[in-house]
């Protein structure tokens, strides 16, 4: 799946409406509470990410070369991921975030 999809399936997840794709690393989204057809993209944006987490009641459990990320409620992992040698933790946080959230969004109905 490619970050496109990614981020649609967790827009979907978020309940987030996507106004334009034209943007070409990023979505323009609206939902109730923002109407302004603002740029997200939690692959980049730290705040965007940690919102989205939110958002999906996830929960982040960090260690040293990885992370997971659970369902707070059930206490279910949804998704691992793991440092690439000289990768960036933060990177590596947000884009398990958004692949959690594209999971939701997946099985959504």
């Amino acid at each position: 799946m490619n970050d496109r999809e990614l981020l649609e399936l967790a827009a979907k997840a978020a309940g987030l409406r996507v106004v334009d794709r034209s943007a070409p690393i990023s979505l323009r989204v609206e939902s109730d509470g923002c109407k302004s057809g603002a740029h997200w993209n939690p692959l980049s944006d730290d705040g965007d990410a940690l919102r989205l987490a939110v958002d999906l009641n996830l929960s982040i459990k960090a260690f040293e070369d990885g992370c997971d990320i659970c369902d707070s409620e059930s206490g279910d992992e949804i998704e691992t991921a793991y440092l690439e040698p000289n990768g960036c933790n933060y990177s590596m946080i947000r884009r398990a975030i958004l692949r959690a959230a594209a999971e939701i969004g997946r099985n959504m109905q």
